[in-house]
């Protein structure tokens, strides 16, 4: 065998060794967003949870507004797919949003609800749900901006687009968030 051949033979080896690390490394950056992506959904439901004892709580107080409570949650009815997109992680946000702003609205109305231990209760739990999202969030944007790096970066780019991984959308900014009242 000539030395030429065996040079050719190793860089070959080599070569499909690289390609199969950065496949590897592609898969598991991959799925580290699509778990951080999970971990928002899974925030985002507990915080409808909350949200959907604080409308039971509310009905003790008053039928009608609980009703119309109730009415807007369940038209709004958070997504809980077993692999949520990026979107309907922002669709999920908005509705819950409007969710808390009907709710801070109905409190406002009847000082007794909101001198409620349970309502009390409820709402530092929504909170704290609130507080994890955001952080779930963040995580996930910053996963998605170490696998879009990787994705994007040369020569790693050629295997990727070979291989079919492209770039992951972020969450959206929520301008709105900034004028949301606190819960």
């Amino acid at each position: 065998m000539s030395t030429t051949l065996i040079i050719l033979i190793v860089v070959i080896a080599l070569l499909v060794l690289w390609v199969i690390s950065v496949q590897n490394s592609l898969v598991k950056n991959d799925e580290f967003c699509n778990n951080a992506l999970k971990q928002i959904n899974v925030q985002q439901i507990s915080r409808y949870d909350a949200l959907q004892a604080l409308i039971k709580l509310t009905r003790e107080y008053s039928s009608y507004e609980a009703d119309t409570l109730q009415k807007i949650v369940e038209a709004r009815k958070i997504t809980s797919s077993p692999s949520p997109t990026a979107e309907q992680i922002n669709e999920n946000e908005k509705a819950l949003q409007e969710i808390g702003a009907k709710l801070i609205a109905v409190a406002e109305a009847y000082p007794d609800l909101k001198a409620s231990q349970n309502y009390q209760q409820t709402m530092k739990d929504i909170k704290d749900y609130e507080e994890n999202v955001r952080l779930a969030r963040m995580t996930y944007n910053d996963t998605v901006t170490r696998y879009n790096q990787q994705v994007r970066s040369f020569p790693v780019s050629i295997v990727a687009g070979i291989l079919g991984f492209a770039k992951r959308d972020y969450l959206a900014d929520d301008v709105s968030k900034k004028d949301y009242p606190t819960i």
